[in-house]
């Protein structure tokens, strides 16, 4: 059916901005639980501390993304509401449980697993759902649900610092549990306007039978040359793109004390991240086709700079400045994600295409922060690891520079075979006129003679 433009839809935009705030809010917000973390946990003892601490984080972010093929699946086969509602009662669970930890092991799986992906089983389906009900008003949507993740990462690091100060780390990640059961209860208005695979395979009262594999798995996409540099350049990138979230807390109280207000820094990502994505997703519209990993490629680089400018900042507003700088780039490169999808692969093919780029996108973002804490453990500073986290944007904006020329090329190939065939059924055609012209004339010269 025609998207209706609105009516329940609304509802439906707030529950997916809900979502999409409650999820990245708490993992963008992990720097200031990873602190505590380390207080609560820590011993002078353990010189390993701040690597193990770091997978806590760093798995739960990961399996956000390593999930996303799986969930793009299990959307299609059941639809968005049952995926959603019951991917927030699992990270309800996660996050409940992480609460009764008595040592930092068990939140590997509590908090970095089952929360995790709680987390990725809700979320993906909010984007899903806006399509059911919005077509000429999704690119606004989108801006709208998308800001809920800056808006949430601007106010929750100052909630989460008073919270842990007053009762502790435990009871404030029970808090926390709250925007889970919002979540939870936020799912169930996502009413489906298109049928799944379930219902067009079987119907509401039939048996529900499997469709192939090939319908499941789509991973024709990755015949596409450009798709194919583009979904490995990018986690090629992003090996240090999460390492500034989880470590710039601690890398502040090491530099300044307790003199500055780190949380501040938090806030700064948060806001230009959200003006980020809707300044440069209104300048993606104006530029064509592939020509759009060009912002990518820009916003690697700046990303890259960055992370390496922040163990050079002796002064706090310095680093303010940075992480504006680096807040504005990260949005950048988040918003245009899809319109790259949709250009390289097409429509159709476009939400398997997100789904595995996602997926690829977990490893790098997984094992980036452990490394640095690995480094600041050995080193006594987090220096080089900043330093470090800085090389792979750069690498990766690189390989992405080759895209719109290979994409261009594909798309002349393509060209050259319809147009070969046209050129040969026009030249089919003109041969047989000229044959009906050469039989007419001798029958009206008869005509005529008669």
């Amino acid at each position: 059916p025609e998207p209706p433009e609105g009516g329940w839809g609304w509802v439906v935009m707030l529950a997916a901005m809900w979502c999409n705030g409650a999820v990245f809010g708490i993992q963008n917000s992990c720097g200031v639980l990873f602190v505590s973390m380390l207080q609560l946990f820590g011993s002078s003892e353990d010189k390993q501390l701040a690597f193990k601490t770091a997978w806590v984080s760093s798995l739960s972010m990961g399996m956000v993304f390593f999930c996303s093929p799986i969930v793009s699946i299990f959307t299609d086969l059941f639809g968005c509401r049952k995926v959603a509602v019951i991917g927030a009662a699992v990270g309800l669970v996660g996050l409940l449980s992480s609460s009764f930890v008595s040592t930092i092991e068990p939140l590997y799986f509590t908090y970095g697993i089952v929360f995790a992906c709680g987390c990725s089983f809700a979320y993906q389906p909010s984007l899903v759902i806006l399509g059911h009900y919005f077509k000429k008003r999704l690119g606004l949507v989108n801006g709208i649900v998308t800001a809920g993740s800056s808006l949430f990462t601007v106010s929750l690091p100052f909630l989460l610092r008073v919270l842990i100060d007053s009762i502790h780390l435990f009871n404030t990640l029970r808090v926390l549990c709250v925007l889970m059961f919002v979540l939870f209860l936020a799912g169930f208005t996502y009413k489906p306007l298109v049928p799944n695979t379930k219902d067009k395979e079987g119907g509401k009262k039939g048996k529900f039978k499997l469709p192939p594999a090939k319908k499941i798995c789509n991973f024709s996409v990755f015949k596409v040359l450009s798709y194919r540099i583009w979904a490995f350049g990018i986690p090629a990138a992003l090996f240090g793109y999460f390492v500034p979230y989880v470590h710039l807390m601690k890398h502040v109280k090491d530099r300044f004390g307790d003199s500055v207000p780190e949380e501040v820094l938090l806030l700064c990502l948060g806001i230009t991240s959200g003006v980020g994505r809707l300044v440069f997703g209104r300048v993606a519209d104006y530029i064509p086709g592939a020509k759009k990993i060009y912002l990518q490629v820009a916003s690697f680089f700046f990303i890259g700079l960055m992370s390496m400018m922040i163990p050079l900042c002796n002064v706090f507003g310095a680093l303010v400045a940075v992480c504006l700088f680096m807040g504005l780039f990260d949005g950048c490169f988040i918003c245009i994600m899809a319109p790259i999808a949709f250009e390289l692969v097409g429509a159709q093919d476009v939400s398997q295409a997100i789904g595995f780029l996602l997926g690829l996108m977990s490893v790098p973002m997984t094992v980036g922060p452990p490394i640095a804490g690995l480094l600041r453990d050995k080193l006594g500073t987090y220096d080089v690891a900043f330093y470090l986290a800085g090389v792979p944007p750069l690498i990766g904006g690189a390989i992405l520079c080759l895209i719109p020329w290979v994409h261009e090329r594909q798309k002349l190939k393509e060209r050259a075979k319809p147009v070969d065939g046209e050129t040969t059924e026009k030249m089919l055609e003109k041969e047989s006129t000229l044959v009906s012209d050469t039989t007419e004339k001798p029958v009206k010269e008869l005509d005529s003679g008669f």
